[in-house]
């Protein structure tokens, strides 16, 4: 068997895994996030033991990702929830879709981001920054905001995007028990953002039976956001196992 310094080298036997080994860099990275109220009562639902809920607010997310190291080229969109963890702020991420299979299989298997295939989109179209999300051939979710209308303080958000990050990392075992079940967390270092703007937004969701990403409702629209940045993403680490005792 060939020797590989990937510890996850899928399939085992050849030399072109599936995916490569972190950190992974990300290069003019274009985030489009438009943050809304939500009901409060769904969204605890489903913040897992050991996070607080800050307010009943969800940032929707489109992500245009063209120079990522192993990854190559793709876009992803889905919802955020800011959080607590023993006091400090951060952000759990609760659906991911987005058009890329390395990035799908190496976020799960590593991480335990919740990836699914997806075909989303973020587009300049007009005067109108544009971003949607389709599952199959359904509509799910579209986000339009006034294209770069106010400029924006970059510490601010470059002071976010550097925030940890928490992910439920869940693998069952062949014979169908629960082999790991963990909060991940981890947070993006060597972070450059170039610009960043908002403007009046506006954000729709469409029931659908595999991507709910309309099972937390748009109460109101709060604020949107239009930025560019560079950044590496590096492991993360386990800090509650909900299989131990």
């Amino acid at each position: 068997m060939k020797k590989t310094k990937n510890p996850f080298h899928m399939p085992v036997a050849q030399g072109n895994p599936a995916y490569i080994e972190p950190p992974h860099r990300f290069v003019n990275r274009e985030y489009f996030i438009i943050t809304y109220e939500t009901n409060p009562i769904l969204l605890q639902k489903i913040v897992p033991k050991g996070l607080k809920i800050l307010a009943p607010v969800v940032k929707y997310e489109f992500i245009k990702m063209p120079d990522s190291s192993g990854f190559g080229s793709f876009v992803e969109s889905g919802q955020v929830i800011p959080v607590t963890y023993n006091g400090k702020k951060g952000t759990f991420i609760h659906a991911m879709f987005l058009n890329d299979q390395p990035a799908i299989t190496g976020g799960r298997e590593i991480w335990g981001f919740p990836k699914k295939l997806g075909h989303p989109s973020l587009e300049i179209d007009g005067d109108t920054l544009l971003g949607t999300l389709d599952y199959g051939k359904v509509r799910v979710a579209t986000g339009t905001m006034g294209y770069k209308f106010y400029p924006e303080n970059t510490e601010i958000i470059q002071k976010f995007l550097g925030e940890p990050n928490f992910v439920i990392k869940t693998i069952p075992a062949p014979g169908g028990t629960a082999e790991i079940c963990q909060l991940v967390r981890y947070s993006m270092t060597d972070i450059t953002l170039h610009w960043a703007y908002s403007g009046p937004a506006a954000l729709d969701l469409h029931p659908h039976a595999l991507a709910p990403v309309a099972a937390l409702p748009v109460k109101k629209v709060l604020s949107a956001l239009h930025f560019m940045a560079d950044l590496t993403l590096p492991y993360g680490e386990v800090v509650i196992d909900y299989l131990k005792k």
